[in-house]
């Protein structure tokens, strides 16, 4: 018979996962023999992994992924123009720590936003907060912030995330406004927190894309310094799925 008021007492201070480890461990029929040490271990591994769960779920959630995709899920069969072994290295996540960023570049569909993702995931599992968000929504939601007052607000938030995804960057044209909202958010982060951005266009034309001259120099070099390229080539992984699925 289960000890209820042990059981009650783990659940009054939410040792979720121990109290159903615990009610496991005493139903009929359950086959291990626990010693009092291995029964002990058992539950705190059962709690441990409860705890860890629910933090990477909240992290996941709160990241607003566009791709929900995992780093044991990046495909290296397909020519992509990626380095596996770059790719372990980054998934110990020693980029965060070092506060380094990541620039991935390559043409349309051949998996910028997916790749920019997974190591968002693997960041998550790591115990880092994590935002992704696209180029253009990022800076509108930014300049109606300003606009009603809430601007610095909103930086403080994403002063929190020590991993901020920025994707499709140089998609649309950028307005002056936009170019000094950039600046001022790499400036917030360069040197304390990483920064993870795609783009459609090399990373040798990005200085072209804000075109204001003194605003590119101090963009490009918070992100090249200290960062890591990923040039991607190859087909569409839309075209590729495609055809397997036909």
């Amino acid at each position: 018979m289960i000890p209820q008021a042990t059981l009650e007492k783990m659940y009054s201070m939410r040792l979720h996962g121990m109290a159903n480890a615990f009610r496991t461990t005493m139903e009929p029929g359950f086959a291990h023999n626990f010693t009092t040490d291995e029964l002990i271990a058992h539950l705190v591994d059962s709690e441990w992994e409860e705890r860890f769960n629910r933090r990477l779920s909240r992290l996941v959630r709160s990241a607003n992924f566009r791709n929900h995709i995992c780093f044991e899920q990046i495909d290296f069969n397909q020519k992509r123009n990626l380095d596996k072994n770059l790719l372990l290295r980054l998934s110990n996540c020693d980029w965060i720590k070092k506060a380094e960023n990541i620039l991935i570049s390559g043409p349309t569909g051949v998996g910028k936003s997916a790749l920019a993702c997974a190591l968002g995931h693997q960041a998550c599992i790591n115990g880092y907060n994590v935002l992704y968000s696209r180029a253009m929504k990022l800076f509108s939601k930014l300049k109606y912030a300003k606009a009603d007052g809430s601007y610095s607000k909103e930086l403080k938030k994403l002063q929190k995330k020590n991993v901020l995804i920025i994707d499709d960057f140089g998609l649309h044209p950028i307005d002056e406004e936009s170019k000094l909202i950039l600046l001022e958010l790499l400036e917030d982060r360069y040197g304390d927190l990483s920064t993870i951005m795609t783009s459609q266009l090399p990373v040798n034309q990005w200085h072209e894309v804000i075109a204001n001259s003194t605003i590119a120099d101090a963009v490009i070099d918070r992100l090249i310094y200290n960062s890591f390229h990923i040039d991607m080539d190859g087909d569409s992984m839309r075209k590729i799925l495609n055809k397997l699925s036909g």
